[in-house]
């Protein structure tokens, strides 16, 4: 066999070896995005939830029997509800202690763990995530008006949270580190795949957002290595510019803007 013939055929190798990485990876991104993307942990029906607040503990049931666990944690002199939507790993035992940040604002909170999520049942779905939403806003509106309810969204829960406020009529949209959609970061992440076909969960924020009507507030951190700030940051440029706040946080990365003095100004200027 002639050198250039060796050649050939190494290259032959080299190219389906390439392809064969390309189609496993593609097909792993497919068949095992629920795993990558949601990264639920789970309680026992019987879990005692501790927090530092008063709450009552729900459960929910949905018209597909799914069952909805949430905390509403209930100030003493509560200024309105924030309808809190969190990231996409954890479950209320960690999120609850997070969302109390906003209880010790005299706020009360409602803040539920997704299907599969903590004692939440049912079968997971991108349409399940948006009706669970809706199910919560819902159960609020039974004591409180729109204009008392403020949406909060975080990572994962800000598509969730830009949705509702897309079809409600909340006081406000808060957005911490949220992404243009999933689609957006998943390009981030492999730009050389047909993501757009991949993904079975697309939440595409920057749909939901256009018919948003109420005031939106934006947190990210100029350093977050999950949600690239370049994915938030496109937000504003597809919304009015009276309509929207970005408030960027040198330095802050995915997990610790609550760390940053510039974050908790821009909260308590808020919902003081």
């Amino acid at each position: 066999m002639s050198s250039i013939q060796k050649t050939k055929n190494k290259l032959k190798n080299v190219l389906l070896v390439i392809v064969a990485l390309y189609i496993m990876i593609g097909a792993s991104l497919y068949f095992l995005q629920e795993k990558i993307l949601f990264m639920p942990t789970v309680l026992p029906q019987d879990f005692q939830y501790e927090f530092n607040h008063p709450f009552e503990e729900l459960f929910l049931k949905t018209e597909d029997h799914a069952v909805i666990n949430a905390i509403h944690f209930k100030a003493e002199n509560p200024k309105g509800v924030i309808l809190y939507f969190h990231g996409n790993a954890g479950d209320l035992s960690r999120w609850g202690t997070i969302a109390e940040f906003f209880v010790h604002m005299d706020y009360d909170v409602l803040i539920m763990d997704y299907r599969t999520y903590g004692k939440s049942t049912g079968k997971l779905s991108e349409a399940a995530f948006y009706n669970d939403a809706q199910y919560c806003y819902d159960y609020l509106k039974e004591n409180y008006s729109d204009s008392e309810i403020t949406l909060y969204g975080r990572s994962l829960g800000t598509g969730i949270a830009t949705y509702l406020a897309s079809k409600n009529k909340a006081k406000l949209l808060i957005l911490e580190t949220p992404y243009y959609s999933m689609i957006d970061v998943a390009k981030s992440r492999f730009p050389f795949l047909p993501v757009e076909k991949l993904l079975q969960y697309k939440f595409p924020t920057n749909e939901f957002i256009t018919s948003v009507r109420c005031p939106i507030v934006i947190f990210h951190g100029t350093d977050d290595g999950v949600v690239p700030f370049e994915s938030g940051k496109k937000l504003v440029d597809i919304l009015p510019k009276s309509q929207v706040t970005f408030i960027e946080i040198e330095g802050g990365g995915h997990n610790d803007l609550i760390e940053f003095e510039a974050y908790r100004n821009g909260i308590q200027e808020l919902l003081r």
